[in-house]
């Protein structure tokens, strides 16, 4: 299983590069997912409020917002959030917030 070294310790990854354990998650971790999943070497405002809202919604529901919903949120488009995350919401964005790999929306 991959590992993420943070801190002086291992945080477990899924062969995906998902958090195993989302409880884990901080934002020097996000900076470090971005980096090494997305490529991303600094997070933007654009970044956080996406990320921020991804993670919001995943601790009040349990479970990843749907495109339209992080759009509206958020104030960008669709292409805008391709820009910011290459891989798409559901596998950078949510990666990077922190989440187990989404079922299907986002």
């Amino acid at each position: 299983m991959p590992v993420l070294e943070y801190a002086g310790r291992l945080v477990q990854l899924s062969d995906e590069g998902f958090l195993v354990h989302p409880r884990e998650w901080n934002e020097e971790i996000a900076a470090l997912l971005a980096l090494s999943s997305e490529g991303i070497t600094e997070l933007s405002d654009e970044h956080w409020a996406v990320i921020r809202f991804i993670r919001q919604h995943y601790l009040s529901h349990r479970f990843a917002p749907k495109v339209r919903a992080l759009c509206l949120a958020t104030g960008l488009r669709l292409k805008r959030v391709y820009e910011l995350f290459p891989s798409g919401p559901a596998k950078g964005a949510c990666k990077v917030a922190g989440l187990s790999r989404p079922d299907g929306c986002v």
